[in-house]
């Protein structure tokens, strides 16, 4: 009778610690499973944004700090977020394209850590305006490239150099670069407004970016922003 006992007591544990098994992979799978067009707002892998975090139009980038394209395409993208980022969000997603660009995920690693500070658009912003000058450089000097850069920015360097080794920090930035290959992009820059990739001739320049923005604003039902009274004094 006991060794009954013990056999029913025996499968019903090992049913137990089964379902409870299966019922954390589910969750895990769940939780794994991102919308990659929609903005994860919260959470140690929350999207970077900027402009209007509920906004109907988002427009998502990929992109690769030390990538020239992406440097290129940056003055284009800053001009048009900041004209539409009342209306519109944008996320950066971090790309590096590691297999030909060594310095490029140590960048998106700055990037990330910064933000961990609240200067994420501001490392941002650095990186691309000084690509030239950290993007031949060796790691030593591109590791006090990218101190100094911290430090013009007002950073606590000791919780900047920790984050850059964080656990949080190395996981957004895998986070972003799976996301980036689930929904199959292959370079950098590539560009995603409502769920749709760009052609390179839909963002490639200020007047083509502005355009495409305001086609899908217009489409979402949104007003674009108006363009501001003029001052100049009629000719005489």
């Amino acid at each position: 009778m006991n060794r009954t006992r013990w056999i029913i007591f025996s499968v019903f544990i090992l049913a137990l610690i089964g379902t409870l098994v299966y019922t954390s992979n589910k969750d895990s799978n769940s939780a794994n499973k991102i919308d990659p067009q929609t903005i994860q707002k919260t959470g140690p892998n929350a999207d970077r944004v900027y402009g209007n975090k509920d906004a109907k139009v988002v427009l998502f980038e990929y992109g690769d700090f030390q990538c020239p394209s992406c440097g290129n395409a940056y003055p284009i993208v800053k001009q048009v977020k900041e004209k539409y980022k009342d209306q519109i969000a944008f996320v950066y997603r971090n790309y590096p394209l590691t297999s030909i660009h060594p310095h490029a995920l140590a960048a998106s690693t700055a990037a990330e850590a910064a933000g961990k500070q609240g200067k994420f658009w501001e490392m941002h912003d650095k990186l691309f305006e000084n690509q030239q000058a950290w993007s031949s450089v060796n790691p030593e000097v591109r590791t006090q490239v990218f101190e100094g850069y911290a430090r013009e920015l007002g950073l606590n360097i000791d919780q900047f150099n920790k984050d850059l080794r964080s656990e949080d920090v190395k996981n957004k930035v895998a986070r972003d670069r799976q996301i980036g290959r689930d929904i199959g992009v292959s370079g950098t820059p590539t560009f995603f407004l409502q769920g749709r990739q760009l052609e390179n001739n839909q963002w490639n320049s200020v007047e083509a970016l502005d355009k495409t923005i305001a086609d899908a604003l217009k489409q979402a039902g949104v007003s674009a922003p108006q363009a501001p009274e003029s001052t100049e004094q009629p000719a005489q």
